[in-house]
């Protein structure tokens, strides 16, 4: 009887498995109701390189502005706050000429953000590590960048992972694993393209 039931059991499971018309949605994991401005707080910038903070914090909250779904107000009128500091940033020639001349440089940045519901007092998302990164050439080649042009481009794609992690909740961004944040040293022993 019991071997029966089982294979019945099997069998069910089975033909759920084989069903075109089963797919796995999850439910959307949207900010809560209260929440209906956001204060966006200067970043914070944990790196040698001067002035990043600012270009970042004014291009999320541009990016704010277009999507539309929630206001951006003082931080002490909203009820989410924003936080955000840039914790990497690593520029690392990977491409040379015959001469060692850089000609393809890899920027790759790294910010640490999460979201403070003020009402609560505590944090609603947090994405430990996301990455941007860049492959350029060089400014004195066809079609080159230079290192603020490269830079432009990440602030662009952070801010639009940011924004979309507030608007359509977790999993539509992630942060990179702890374990593969790279560091300087090992940036530099990347082999060059060939």
């Amino acid at each position: 009887m019991k071997k029966l039931l089982l294979l019945a059991s099997l069998a069910g499971l089975a033909a759920c498995a084989s069903s075109p018309d089963i797919v796995y949605r999850p439910a959307e994991q949207k900010l809560p109701e209260h929440i209906k401005q956001i204060a966006v707080r200067p970043f914070a910038n944990k790196t040698q390189q001067f002035g990043l903070e600012e270009k970042i914090t004014l291009k999320v909250i541009d990016e704010f502005l277009k999507n539309g779904e929630y206001s951006i107000a003082p931080e002490s009128s909203a009820q989410g706050v924003l936080v955000g500091e840039i914790t990497h940033y690593i520029l690392t020639p990977i491409q040379y000429d015959v001469n060692l001349v850089p000609t393809v440089y890899k920027l790759n940045v790294i910010a640490s953000v999460r979201l403070l519901d003020k009402e609560y007092n505590r944090y609603l998302w947090e994405e430990p590590a996301l990455q941007a990164t860049k492959m350029y050439s060089a400014a004195n080649l066809p079609g080159g960048l230079t290192e603020e042009q490269a830079r432009e481009a990440l602030w662009e794609i952070l801010a639009k992972d940011i924004v979309l992690r507030t608007v359509q909740g977790f999993g539509s961004v992630s942060s990179t694993s702890q374990k593969k944040v790279p560091n300087a040293g090992e940036a530099a022993q990347q082999p060059a393209i060939p």
